[in-house]
């Protein structure tokens, strides 16, 4: 007999659409807060990650950080100023992150991308901006040729900025302060499969101290990456 794969594995919902199996997945788990709207599927969780965690990984984001890049470049070069890091699920402490993170979306984790962090440090922001790729963007096919479009987004607040560094969801007037180990998950497609330009989201510029966050992206198919 084969043993149980283990919740890092486990297939689960596939790539999250449809949406109804993640949802009802999501709200099974005790303290989640789902924000009442119909234009876009969120969620909260508070104390997702003890702070111990969240420290362990501050350190790992401020010795591999870069300066962040965007696709579909418009012209902005302060329309990200955020810094970046890939995070090695190799890591231990990175692989749990991960397991807790698939255990609490149901989602096959062959759908996820690397687990990625971001540093803001004062004056920096991501202006508004989509989690999708835009179909017709110049960097659709670099980016989704393999894997396909980013349906669900699982973003982690690390620490609490002294002020600023909120995520304001434009399209229903929704901000968010960070809080040490809190969880956020949208989905970014609405119910026919098709990107939801309602999940338009800012990264608001920190105001005193230095915010971090992690995100993990879910894709249509098994995670790839295309050079072409």
């Amino acid at each position: 007999m084969t043993a149980p794969a283990s919740s890092a594995t486990k297939p689960g919902f596939g790539s999250g659409h449809p949406s109804e199996p993640v949802v009802a997945h999501i709200l099974s788990h005790p303290g989640v807060q789902r924000t009442p709207s119909a234009k876009l599927t969120l969620f909260q969780q508070r104390g997702f990650l003890l702070p111990d965690l969240c420290a362990d990984l501050i350190a790992l984001i401020d010795a591999r950080r870069r300066p962040s890049t965007v696709s579909d470049y418009n012209g902005d070069d302060a329309y990200r100023t955020s810094e970046t890091c890939d995070l090695d699920s190799a890591i231990p402490v990175v692989a749990e992150v991960e397991r807790r993170i698939i255990e609490f979306i149901g989602l096959d984790a062959a759908h996820g991308e690397p687990i990625q962090g971001q540093r803001y440090a004062v004056g920096q922001e991501f202006k508004g901006h989509t989690d999708y790729f835009e179909p017709q963007g110049l960097d659709f096919h670099k980016f989704c040729a393999v894997a396909g479009n980013r349906t669900w987004t699982v973003m982690l607040y690390l620490n609490e900025p002294e002020a600023g560094g909120a995520t304001r969801f434009k399209a229903i007037d929704k901000t968010i302060q960070p809080e040490i180990g809190k969880l956020l998950a949208w989905n970014n497609l609405r119910p026919d499969g098709s990107p939801n330009p309602s999940t338009i989201h800012q990264g608001m510029k920190v105001r005193a101290g230095v915010k971090y966050v992690i995100t993990k992206w879910f894709r249509e198919r098994r995670w790839g990456f295309s050079e072409a």
